[in-house]
């Protein structure tokens, strides 16, 4: 693979580095950082796909499934994500689709799922954030950038929807954030460790009272 493409595959895993060492949960802009980290991951996949995928393509490189069995074949814009993604320890980014191909891109759970339904009836929305249980999730648009990514769908033989066109909402990217959640009452701290006896501690009265020496 050119170098420029092992920069372009670098970067993205060091900005998902960085976002992930720079989340605490002193920081409580979840929805904030949400955004940065979406369109950090939405920058780095449009460039993937049109600066290598689609640049590559005429040369006889194309994208393929099964990419590692052969040097002229590159990832699907979808694993060069998840596998970027997967550098992350500190946060979770994904791809969830209402039709994937892969059964594992499925929503995980209802509100997920709605998510991506408000994305496709209105994809000027883009973004949607909520809180849910001990984490925080955000989704914004995956969409068919060039036609090669909507025929690539409708062609896949594991694919449940075949008329994808260009710029149609495919699903999903997804960022889940760990919250801290608040304890049920207060508690007392831990005892304090026995400390040695400091100079005034050492001191003891005269047995003895001065005044009847």
């Amino acid at each position: 693979m050119p170098t420029r493409h092992i920069v372009l595959a670098l970067g993205l895993v060091g900005c998902f580095t960085l976002f992930g060492s720079s989340i605490t949960t002193a920081d409580p802009s979840f929805d904030q950082t949400a955004h940065y980290v979406l369109d950090v991951v939405r920058a780095f996949r449009t460039a993937y796909v049109l600066h290598v995928v689609e640049h590559t393509r005429a040369g006889g490189t194309s994208p393929r499934e099964d990419w590692e069995k052969d040097s002229h074949f590159l990832p699907l814009p979808a694993q060069f994500v998840k596998a970027a993604a997967g550098q992350v320890d500190t946060f979770e980014i994904g791809l969830i689709s209402l039709t994937p191909i892969n059964p594992a891109n499925r929503p995980r759970t209802a509100l997920e799922t709605d998510a991506l339904i408000r994305l496709e009836k209105d994809r000027q929305q883009g973004f949607i954030s909520f809180a849910e249980g001990d984490q925080f999730k955000a989704v914004s648009a995956d969409l068919a950038l060039v036609r090669s990514c909507a025929d690539c769908h409708n062609r896949h033989p594991q694919s449940t929807r075949k008329n994808f066109q260009q710029w149609d909402v495919m699903g999903g990217l997804v960022v889940r954030f760990k919250r801290d959640v608040e304890p049920a009452g207060m508690t007392l701290p831990a005892e304090p460790s026995q400390r040695p006896p400091g100079t005034f501690d050492r001191l003891t009265p005269p047995t003895v009272p001065p005044w009847i020496r």
